[in-house]
């Protein structure tokens, strides 16, 4: 018996509906960057293991150039952000991508290319970063030809998303694959605007930008590389995989559209946030913290979808893995887009930039939000594509409360540290002097801090190295589907309903949806890098500001090489605190001259913008060689390769045309003469230390480095604002508090008091003067000839007052004396008069007049 369509009309639809389209998704690209993730998170962990273990042993390891902190440190970061976040982000795209467009990727032989490309540049920016070539620029240090080929490989990512995206057999976008598609567009704008520069060499580019506009475009780049590579890919991630695993659908759609494009929108605008109290125009420091603060409200808004998701299912929190990984995911998520906008508003920041609070905030962020939804992924995905169960589930629930309490010891050690920090950078004494003017004082006094930090980042690894092996005896277990099929009916032709949303209408229109996304987030780089760059007003110039010299320009790419900006900030803000503590603060037309900027965002070490002059060249040298000689207690690792490897002196001519080309006014062919002026200076500072006692060799990295490191915040002392204010303060040591019925003190007693006072570690005077006060960084105290009078009554105010300018500190170090210390202090220096030590220090006859013994 046949049945007649016409009176069946389910069976006449059924009969006329298109027959499905049966394909494949493409699991061995899937794979490949999961086992990419596993492998390079390791990597990345063990390198930042290695980076904390530094900051509380400095010889861990070795002086070994290519494990140096300095290099690893942003090895660290690109091997987190790009190798670990980075695989983890195309591991769920290639997921979930194609299932949601019921397509498969359009082509495999582009996802090929995207693996293997990827892993070659992780691969060329481990092996560049270890060798200090370096560009210095946070989260983007890798050199002009990796920036090429990153930009090539994401576009080979982009093209084979869209061509996805457009073969898909499902009319509406999903939210998730609005998040990617934020993602392609707004990170390649990002990468190339941020990383253009003028090459020199192979390895060698000096950036398009200088000074302020520098910073303002790379913190534009820096914290938006956070939101649209750390955040937006992951937000669709959470989109795909809460519901499915919940097997649930997404709380509220509404909110998802005001999530996404208020987030894309806003975000763009807040990096000023990075730059707050510098000389960064006002108006656009000001548009960093009003954009920040707004930020709350769509990032919350993703963070309650992405929990009230879980509505009703909540039981099953206790026992999956997986869900309990995104859960701390999404909630560390929450936690950190709104202490990111309260370290926006300027009086917190005051209190936690440049500290390891930021540091804290950091890796709550890397650590549990792309962290937890990494491993989520992988716990989820591996079992799936071969068709096994989890090898075990108890394993995974061990690597949880692992990372949970690893990220619990990492941050709160870090959050104590960086606030002690700031107090400590902040305090004055009841006289009115720093009572931590020494800063080594506030490094040492949190050392325990970074013990934590390490025991935390510890159990992190550990709990990775447990999912490390989970997967792989779960990849053991199982079969891999290659090329798992799946159907679905062609995408219908015909017009929409007419009583569609706008939003509706532009799920359906991928190409109208992703102009639409980047004109969102071309606006507030817009407003804000414009007016920077043509309103001369913003930047005002600086007269006394002159280009580097060609050994000073060497120094510099020194500087950078080898890191010291991870450590050490050039921007001293115009906080009492810090004027006090590192003189003048900073002007935006100091920077004219700088590509790149080099203002730092962590303090680990003191600021070095005004270092030019504090301290002789000698200091520098030993400093470079033996830290702890000049610095005892200091973490600061030594440099002894500065000593040996030499600087080419055959390049220095194409730097100096590059930078003129740039805008710096070096005259017209004076790269022909660059070689020679650069010799000529480099003979004269190795002289010096010759003389020191340190053979050298003039055309020594080392040489160069100190060249640059003494012209650090000279210029402006050539202005007459700045001289005033110079000899104000010299004026205030010499009239400072007077002790005129001070006595020499002749009891034994007394004398060994004051040496032991003047031997203690925390007043360290004996690291510039010696132990028997022949000089070393400062003058010999023993040969009479002195420059601010011999009383004792002079020597008691010179020690208490200091002089800043020169290097030497308030009480030495900072810890405040009472008047019979000091005077205990000035009797023991006065005793060792005339007492010959080994290898004094040679006596400046043009500064120094010789004491008479009656003045005692």
């Amino acid at each position: 018996m046949t049945i007649d369509n016409k009176q069946n009309p389910a069976a006449a639809a059924a009969s006329s509906s298109p027959p499905l389209d049966e394909f494949h998704y493409d699991n061995r690209t899937v794979r490949d960057f999961g086992v990419a993730t596993l492998v390079w998170g390791i990597v990345g962990f063990l390198v930042g293991l290695i980076v904390a273990l530094k900051l509380v042993y400095p010889e861990f390891l070795g002086a070994i150039p290519q494990l140096s902190y300095g290099r690893l440190r942003p090895l660290h970061t690109n091997a987190v952000i790009f190798a670990f976040a980075g695989n983890a982000i195309f591991f769920g795209v290639y997921y979930s991508l194609p299932r949601l467009c019921k397509a498969p990727m359009w082509s495999t032989a582009l996802s090929r290319i995207h693996f293997w490309g990827w892993q070659l540049i992780i691969v060329a920016a481990a092996l560049t970063l270890t060798a200090g070539i370096n560009t210095s620029k946070e989260y983007a240090e890798l050199e002009w030809p990796i920036d090429i080929a990153i930009a090539l490989i994401w576009v080979v990512f982009g093209a084979n998303m869209m061509a996805t995206i457009y073969t898909r057999r499902v009319r509406h976008m999903y939210v998730a694959i609005w998040f990617y598609l934020a993602t392609f567009l707004t990170v390649a704008l990002l990468h190339i605007v941020n990383s253009l520069a003028l090459p020199v060499s192979l390895f060698k580019s000096y950036s398009v930008y200088a000074g302020v506009q520098d910073a303002l475009v790379q913190w534009w780049y820096g914290h938006n590389a956070v939101a649209f590579f750390l955040t937006t890919p992951f937000l669709g991630i959470m989109y795909y995989f809460i519901p499915k695993v919940a097997n649930r659908p997404v709380f509220s759609y509404r909110l998802s559209i005001i999530h996404f494009w208020a987030l894309v929108f806003i975000y763009i605008w807040a990096g000023p946030h990075h730059l707050l109290y510098t000389a960064l125009p006002e108006w656009a420091q000001s548009l960093g913290v009003v954009f920040s603060i707004m930020l709350i409200a769509p990032s919350w808004g993703g963070m309650i979808n992405g929990l009230l998701t879980l509505r009703g299912a909540w039981d099953t929190v206790r026992e999956s893995p997986v869900l309990k990984f995104l859960v701390i995911g999404i909630t560390a998520y929450g936690m950190a887009t709104f202490e990111g906008p309260m370290m926006a508003l300027k009086n917190v920041n005051a209190l936690t930039h440049y500290t390891d609070y930021t540091i804290a905030h950091v890796h709550m962020g890397a650590l549990a939000w792309n962290g937890g939804l990494t491993f989520a992924m992988l716990y989820y995905i591996f079992p799936k594509i071969f068709r096994t169960e989890l090898y075990s589930v108890k394993m995974a629930n061990q690597h949880f409360w692992l990372a949970t309490l690893g990220i619990i010891f990492y941050v709160l050690s870090m959050y104590f540290g960086g606030i002690t920090q700031s107090l400590m950078w902040k305090e004055f004494t009841a006289e009115g002097l720093l009572r931590y003017p020494n800063f080594l004082e506030t490094v040492t006094q949190i050392i325990p801090m970074y013990g934590l930090r390490a025991v935390g980042g510890g159990m992190y690894i550990l709990g990775a190295l447990l999912c490390v092996y989970n997967i792989w005896c779960t990849v053991r277990q199982g079969d891999l589907l290659a090329a798992e099929p799946d159907q679905a009916a062609p995408l219908a032709e015909g017009r929409l309903h007419r009583d569609t949303s706008i939003h509706r209408w532009l799920e359906s229109r991928p190409t109208q949806f992703a102009i639409l996304t980047l004109i969102a987030a071309l606006i507030g780089g817009v407003v804000e890098y414009v007016p920077t760059a043509l309103i001369k007003s913003n930047i005002p110039t600086i007269a006394a500001v002159k280009p580097y010299t060609p050994l000073e320009l060497e120094g510099r790419d020194v500087y950078i090489a080898e890191g010291c900006n991870g450590c050490h900030s050039q921007m001293i803000r115009p906080f009492r605190s810090e004027v006090e503590r590192y003189g003048d603060y900073s002007k935006a037309g100091e920077f004219v001259y700088d590509h790149p900027f080099l203002w730092g965002s962590k303090r680990t070490g003191p600021d070095l913008h005004r270092v030019g002059g504090k301290y002789p060249d000698s200091w520098h040298a030993l400093h470079m060689k033996d830290p702890a000689a000049t610095s005892p207690g200091t973490i600061m690792p030594a440099y002894p390769w500065l000593f040996d490897d030499h600087y080419d002196a055959s390049a220095i001519g194409s730097k100096v045309a590059a930078m003129r080309t740039l805008g710096v006014p070096y005259e017209e062919g004076y790269e022909e003469r660059a070689s020679d002026d650069m010799l000529q200076q480099a003979r004269k500072i190795a002289s010096g230390l010759t003389e020191s006692g340190m053979e050298i060799d003039a055309n020594s990295q080392l040489v160069a480095l100190v060249a640059y490191l003494q012209r650090l915040g000279t210029d402006i002392r050539s202005d007459p604002a700045y001289v005033q204010q110079l000899e104000s303060m010299m004026t205030k040591v010499a009239t400072g508090p007077g002790f005129e019925g001070a006595r020499l003190l002749v009891d034994a007693a007394d004398v060994t008091a004051g040496k032991e006072i003047f031997n203690a570690q925390r007043n360290l005077c004996y690291t510039c003067h010696r132990n028997d006060l022949g000089g070393q960084v400062g003058p010999n105290l023993t040969d009479g000839h002195w420059l601010h009078g011999c009383t004792v009554a002079e020597i008691m105010s010179n020690i208490k007052s200091g002089f800043q300018m020169k290097g030497m500190l308030p009480y030495g170090s900072g810890k405040s004396l009472t008047e019979q210390e000091l005077q205990q202090v000035a009797s023991f220096i006065i005793s060792l008069q005339g007492s010959s030590p080994g290898n004094p220090k040679a006596v400046d006859p043009e500064r120094a007049s010789p004491c008479q013994a009656q003045s005692w």
